[in-house]
């Protein structure tokens, strides 16, 4: 079975492929990425070559804007499952760089989708976001809530969501798949915990939003992935939508409590709320651990150790 993997020097793209290549040595991957520079190029370039070693990967330096190099990766490879995670990451990037996000996120998912149309696609899974839902009264929120993204970012994935039911191909399901906040090793270095990490090594002053007054539903990258590979195994009847989340909101002000007396840094400073960044993420996670027989998900903090030691050693790429 050949896999397409778009995204596949970032974060979760990346972990993914890794997975599979390690477990079933009868799949073929092909592996896309245009290497921007939205954060460290030399990170993306280590995580490719830990992919790159094995002989049923097969990687093109490609972006999803440009549809002619993507029909003829289409042509040369008989792909039947597509997993979709490039996109223009970032919430805060938004309000300097809004046309990256509709470029990447809705442009070149739109190039992604008209060319696989003219070939046999079973399965076509992409990466959407809790950025979807916006603030919420409610929690935990579920699949079926109302969306009322806060930023160009999360307005991009609602617009991908409804995309794929109005150019749906009957051939193809279309499985969105709305991350919440994946942390782990070979994480991204813009997030939260890499970040102070980053901050405290360098001593650099790290503004706290909102004062550390909120919180995040985070999901370690590993049961992520685990999560993703079950899923690319179902069978699906129709399009589907699912939370990808521990439903384990975590308050911020005491995870970086937790990080400055692991780092001894207390170069802080609270800054007020941004606007464009919602107070809680805390997503329901009932379907997907239904659909997947999922059990449990693995402990917080000692994953939150696990990516302090991956930093000690890794931090130069960063």
């Amino acid at each position: 079975m050949n896999i397409l993997v778009t995204g596949c020097a970032g974060f979760i793209g990346n972990s993914f492929v890794l997975k599979i290549l390690k477990t079933n040595k009868k799949a073929k991957v092909i592996g896309l990425d245009n290497l921007n520079n939205f954060y460290s190029v030399k990170l993306k370039k280590k995580r490719i070559s830990l992919i790159k070693k094995f002989k049923n990967f097969k990687f093109y330096k490609v972006d999803l804007l440009d549809k002619r190099k993507l029909e003829k990766i289409f042509k040369k490879n008989k792909i039947k499952i597509i997993f979709n995670f490039a996109a223009q990451a970032g919430v805060r990037y938004v309000s300097s760089h809004p046309e990256k996000f509709i470029e990447s996120n809705i442009y070149g998912f739109h190039n992604l989708i008209e060319v696989s149309k003219k070939y046999n696609i079973l399965k076509f899974f992409y990466a959407s976001s809790s950025s979807v839902y916006g603030d919420k009264n409610k929690y935990p929120v579920a699949e079926d809530n109302n969306l009322y993204p806060k930023n160009i970012y999360g307005l991009s994935k609602k617009i991908n969501e409804e995309y794929v039911n109005i150019i749906s191909n009957k051939k193809t399901k279309y499985i969105g798949l709305r991350f919440f906040t994946v942390f782990g090793e070979w994480g991204r270095p813009d997030m939260l915990i890499l970040k102070f990490l980053d901050y405290a090594k360098k001593n650099k002053k790290f503004l706290l939003n909102n004062s550390g007054n909120h919180f995040r539903d985070f999901t370690y990258i590993d049961d992520v992935v685990n999560i993703l590979i079950k899923l690319k195994d179902k069978k699906f009847n129709s399009n589907q939508i699912y939370n990808i989340c521990s439903n384990r909101p975590i308050l911020i002000k005491k995870l970086i409590k937790y990080l400055k007396k692991k780092t001894n840094f207390n170069n802080l400073k609270n800054i007020k709320h941004n606007k464009i960044e919602v107070y809680k993420t805390h997503g329901l996670n009932k379907k997907i651990l239904k659909t997947v027989d999922f059990k449990k998900f693995s402990d917080f903090y000692t994953n939150v150790d696990s990516t302090i030691d991956w930093y000690k050693k890794y931090n130069h790429l960063i």
